[in-house]
């Protein structure tokens, strides 16, 4: 996975823009941000329970870390892009993006 997959399905969720913090693209909604890519294009971020988090880490312990200190105590969530796939990325990504009080669009039949 490339930058511009972990960019296409933050953007994807309903209501997700991309705006900067700290000199590098980050994901919102609802003014909150849920998800961010480092600097290095390599790495993104997912803002995660810590309990997702650990779900994610033993599930995926190759694609899945915490971030440094409090932050990954918290429940960021830093992604490998080279390992993650797209299915799991978009399972993370959608819970990080539930946290920031968005809801989905329903849909008229």
């Amino acid at each position: 996975m490339k930058a511009n997959d972990f960019r296409r399905i933050a953007l994807g969720l309903s209501g997700a823009v991309e705006k900067e913090h700290m000199g590098h693209p980050d994901f919102r909604a609802n003014g909150r941000i849920f998800a961010t890519l480092h600097a290095d294009m390599k790495f993104g971020m997912v803002k995660l329970t810590p309990d997702e988090q650990t779900t994610f880490m033993r599930a995926h312990p190759d694609a899945f870390v915490p971030e440094a200190g409090a932050w990954g105590r918290s429940g960021c969530t830093r992604v490998r892009l080279d390992v993650v796939d797209e299915e799991t990325l978009g399972e993370a990504m959608t819970l990080a993006w539930k946290h920031t009080g968005v809801k989905k669009k329903k849909t008229t039949k």
